[in-house]
């Protein structure tokens, strides 16, 4: 297992075939690319193959959040989210904001995060 902190080598497309296996969904490469390019993206990869992803969007200062912790179906319950995780901790430059999606708050609690307000959406216009 091998792990990059700000891998600013991560491909769209590798970050996509990752997505599509755990939020299967219709997303463009380019805007994906420009998206990547916004974030400290923290990866995971086994024998060059992208098995995990955490991505932080941060202003450096007031505010940070995890858009995504994303870990192949094959790899997880392994270690490889606490360890993303972990490293998100040691490297992020504020304090961390994210929403989770119900199944994984225990996941998150056992990794020392701890819950926090209540967060709510604003859908995009035209939706």
């Amino acid at each position: 297992m091998h792990y990059v902190v700000d891998d600013r080598a991560l491909r769209a497309e590798d970050f996509l075939a990752l997505a599509n296996c755990v939020w299967p969904g219709d997303y463009d490469a380019a805007k994906t690319c420009q998206a990547l390019q916004k974030t400290l993206n923290i990866a995971a990869y086994q024998d060059g193959r992208l098995i995990g992803c955490l991505r932080i969007l941060s202003d450096g200062y007031f505010f940070g959040t995890i858009t995504e912790l994303l870990v192949l179906p094959a790899f997880q319950r392994k270690g490889i989210g606490s360890h993303l995780l972990k490293l998100a901790k040691a490297h992020t430059p504020t304090l961390l904001y994210f929403g989770a999606q119900q199944d994984a708050e225990g996941f998150y609690e056992k990794n020392g995060c701890q819950r926090g307000m209540q967060s709510y959406i604003i859908p995009k216009a035209g939706r």
